[in-house]
């Protein structure tokens, strides 16, 4: 069973997150072990302080190098093998591929190290495997970056969803496309119609049809 661990000061944050839908679905079935670790628990001193000010000087607080390498080194005892993941603006951008490669990595468990606060001290990417992004902005923590890279990694672990065709035939599933539009019941809608070609039964005009619907991802 593969394990994925979150080190992060708001572990409440993922509570509702690994609880419902196919994150529920797929620790119900042995798939994989969803856990956070609260970095809390390893800051310095009667206050457990984990972050300070930086060398240099500059605005805001920087998480210490101590309690994040006492969190990996906890977590990788929970799992050796796991490859650390360090969420940071810095990091490569997340894309579909990343996230087949990640789920296709046979067992292969993950450490998501959780940022807060202007940073954390450098010192901390000795640590690490992976550096990632999830887009071209800035968030207040690594939590929901977290929560999405493994939504995005667990829903494409067979067994998971269940018709494993519908993750090969989603968007960005050849790195380009977007999907094409699908509709359902009822056959009209406020005077939208269905388009005749999905109502023939002819699945060589229908797959032409998804064909020429898909667009390509700016």
């Amino acid at each position: 069973m593969r394990k994925l661990q979150v080190i992060t000061l708001f572990p409440e944050m993922f509570t509702g997150v690994f609880e419902n839908s196919m994150m529920w679905k797929a620790q119900r079935d042995e798939i994989v072990e969803l856990s956070t670790i609260n970095l809390r628990e390893f800051g310095i001193g009667p206050r457990r302080t984990v972050d300070d000010t930086p060398y240099g000087g500059g605005d805001g607080m920087l998480l210490k190098p101590e309690p994040l390498f006492a969190a990996v080194k906890k977590a990788k005892e929970n799992d050796p093998s796991a490859k650390v993941l360090l969420m940071t603006a810095r990091g490569d951008r997340w894309v579909q591929a990343a996230a087949q490669a990640h789920a296709d990595d046979s067992e292969q468990g993950y450490i998501f190290i959780c940022g807060r606060y202007e940073g954390y001290d450098e010192r901390v990417v000795s640590l690490v495997d992976e550096q990632i992004r999830v887009g071209d902005y800035v968030l207040t923590g690594g939590e929901l970056p977290a929560m999405t890279i493994i939504d995005s990694i667990v829903r494409l672990i067979p067994g998971v969803l269940g018709g494993e065709a519908s993750a090969e035939i989603e968007s960005f599933s050849d790195g380009e496309t977007l999907e094409y539009p699908q509709y359902t019941r009822p056959e009209i809608f406020k005077g939208m119609k269905v388009p005749d070609v999905l109502l023939s039964g002819n699945h060589a005009l229908i797959a032409k049809w998804r064909a020429d619907n898909s667009f390509k991802a700016e």
